[in-house]
């Protein structure tokens, strides 16, 4: 198998992934709208939804910064 392959399988796979991934996003957030009774579809709901599957907000930092850091206390 040739890098050019192998790459484009790798793209092929990371498009499907993105692909399932707005799937799950729509999916759960019209799920939500149902149960809660919505009588129509909020399509602002829908695309905050996909927005927030495709670019997540980055996990919280914890701990201290580098130059927090000194012999005594980074442990």
């Amino acid at each position: 198998m040739n890098r050019g392959f192998r790459s484009m399988e790798t793209a092929k796979d990371s498009a499907e992934l993105r692909h399932q991934a707005i799937i799950t996003a729509l999916a759960s957030e019209l799920e939500r709208q149902a149960a809660s009774g919505a009588s129509r579809v909020d399509v602002d709901a829908l695309a905050t939804a996909v927005e927030a599957t495709l670019d997540p907000d980055p996990p919280m930092a914890e701990g201290r910064r580098p130059s927090e850091l000194n012999a005594t206390n980074d442990d």
